[in-house]
């Protein structure tokens, strides 16, 4: 006979406190592949993002934004 131990811990999950969030930008115009160096500075990438457009008049973009997590239990 196997035996489980059930254990109900609440949890919470934080950014990780060692890390910075990411900003990203790629254009969408085919066949364009420029692509905005990652920044911990969101507005640093919006402006790569609209010297691109007066550089080529593209104005579709993907953005991302990358964060890392941390799961901890709570007291």
């Amino acid at each position: 006979m196997s035996r489980a131990l059930l254990r109900y811990v609440k949890h919470r999950i934080t950014q990780h406190p060692d890390t910075d969030v990411t900003f990203e930008a790629e254009c969408l115009a085919y066949p364009c592949d420029w692509t905005a160096s990652g920044s911990p500075d969101g507005a640093a990438v919006d402006v790569e993002c609209m010297s691109h457009t007066g550089r080529t008049g593209h104005a579709s973009f993907r953005r991302v934004c990358t964060s890392f997590a941390l799961v901890v239990r709570t007291e």
